[in-house]
């Protein structure tokens, strides 16, 4: 299949990384199917969208269904769908809890395992997950032991899911980010963030952007965990 005539499924899909990745598959040629809560619809042709919680596996059903009913296939299934709750460990409440498995765990699940089934269908697929490299590198001051627990479990979970479908054509990998200049962090928090990072400063959507477009462009790589982090993963 030639790259242009990819079919490409994004979770979280409504802004920042995931709506800058869909823009990205776009302009290669790729055709996307984008999800998330309040995702609206597209005048693109070649972008559905389908919108609700991906937690819920009748969310993860339509999605997939949608990719195939409209455009054939799955190639490429990029979870960004995540939530971050930074709380001291001992303050997380039940609703955290629920909130933070449901989206970050459950919603991997219900949708990956979807996508997968359908990618062996056609002998080829990719799943890339974007994990945190808080997973690998915990910095003082920053409580993320909720987002360790789950991101934590999804390195994990890419690295099985690239063993065990290796021979089946499918790849799965993932792209571990810093702390990215995104909607969720306000301009006047970016000085004491960038300082986090070795470089000096925060990453940049786009970085995570390429990182995703080359894995999805490098058939030789599987199992990866990419850190995209200003050198965070390396030392301070």
């Amino acid at each position: 299949m030639s790259n242009s005539h990819k079919v490409i499924v994004v979770t979280g899909a409504s802004q920042g990384i995931g709506a800058e990745t869909v823009k990205a598959f776009r302009k290669l040629g790729h055709k996307v199917v984008a999800t998330s809560r309040s995702i609206e619809p597209s005048d693109d042709a070649d972008v559905a969208t389908v919108a609700g919680d991906i937690a819920d596996p009748a969310t993860a059903r339509r999605v997939i269904e949608t990719a195939v009913s409209r455009f054939g296939r799955v190639d490429t299934l990029v979870n960004n769908a995540g939530i971050f709750v930074a709380k001291p460990f001992t303050q997380y409440t039940a609703e955290d809890y629920a909130t933070v498995t449901n989206i970050n765990l459950a919603g991997f699940f219900n949708i990956t395992q979807l996508a997968v089934a359908q990618m062996e269908k056609q002998s080829s697929g990719h799943v890339v997950n974007i994990t945190t490299t808080l997973v690998d590198h915990a910095i003082d001051g920053v409580p993320s032991v909720l987002a360790s627990l789950t991101k934590g479990g999804l390195a994990a979970a890419t690295r099985s899911l690239a063993i065990e479908y290796a021979k089946r054509g499918i790849r799965a990998n993932a792209v571990s980010p810093g702390i990215i200049k995104s909607p969720m962090h306000p301009p006047e928090s970016h000085a004491a963030l960038g300082a986090l990072h070795p470089i000096g400063r925060m990453g940049e959507m786009s970085d995570i952007v390429d990182a995703i477009l080359f894995l999805d462009s490098a058939p030789f790589v599987t199992g990866e965990i990419l850190h995209v982090d200003g050198g965070q993963i390396a030392g301070h």
